[in-house]
């Protein structure tokens, strides 16, 4: 009699263990899989609780459970100036890679990008941040015609060029956006068409995914108005608009 009951109790434990096995090990897979970083849940809700105690819902990007912040950088500008990303503190802003001779996604995304210009033009503490991959073509002088082409008028919306290796290493490592270099492209290099986002503390967000997990970057090629690619990927520049605005209620932190 004992030995039964000990095979049914440990059978019924072995099935308690295959039904778990079965409906929740696949959700913990999909909860800790990312796209371009891996993505963890913020609980670093109060990184930048303001005066009036307001934060919006947006998660903060960790890295090792740390929010990640901007790093470091230096460049010039398509005006001659030298910016660093000391510049963008106090302002929410929007990071993209691209450069200028790119014959495929970036007259999308930067055609993207003014429109989102035009819709926060009243507000000085916006901006953005885009970094060429071809430093060595994409000069000053050709990235100020450049902005002067896509009607890029925010005065904090810099088109920074300088050494490639630095530029890649922030691509790459810094935001986590892919960039390259590849002969067998059109244009000789590729990149990332997604655009992250900065609040004004210099900390990396984005809004939450069906799972609670940070989305982590915005699709930056589709347009509004297209609302969705050939492959049925839809657009994702009215949820950044949706999501700059709550950050520009945020206070700066010094």
């Amino acid at each position: 009699m004992n030995a039964k009951k000990t095979n049914y109790s440990y059978i019924g434990i072995a099935f308690i263990i295959l039904v778990f096995g079965i409906i929740f090990i696949p959700r913990i897979v999909d909860r800790i899989q990312g796209d371009d970083i891996t993505r963890s849940e913020s609980r670093s809700q109060d990184v930048t609780t303001t005066s009036d105690g307001y934060v919006s819902d947006l998660m903060f990007l960790e890295i090792n459970g740390e929010p990640k912040k901007v790093p470091q950088f230096s460049f010039v500008n398509h005006r001659g100036e030298t910016i660093s990303n000391k510049d963008y503190e106090g302002k929410v802003y929007v990071v993209e890679f691209f450069f200028t001779t790119c014959p495929t996604i970036c007259p999308r995304m930067n055609r993207n990008l003014v429109q989102i210009q035009n819709t926060f033009s009243e507000f000085e503490d916006f901006g953005v941040a885009s970094f060429t991959i071809n430093p060595e073509y994409d000069t000053t002088e050709v990235l100020n015609s450049y902005a002067q082409n896509y009607g890029i008028t925010n005065p904090n919306w810099h088109l920074m060029t300088g050494d490639q290796k630095a530029i890649y290493a922030l691509a790459n490592i810094g935001f986590n956006i892919y960039a390259g270099e590849n002969p067998d492209v059109d244009g000789g290099f590729e990149h990332s068409g997604n655009f992250a986002l900065i609040d004004k503390n210099g900390f990396m967000r984005s809004r939450k995914d069906d799972f609670g997990n940070p989305k982590i970057f915005y699709r930056g090629i589709i347009s509004e108005e297209e609302g969705q690619d050939e492959d049925g990927e839809l657009e994702e520049i009215s949820i950044l608009k949706e999501d700059i605005a709550k950050l520009l209620k945020e206070e700066y932190s010094e």
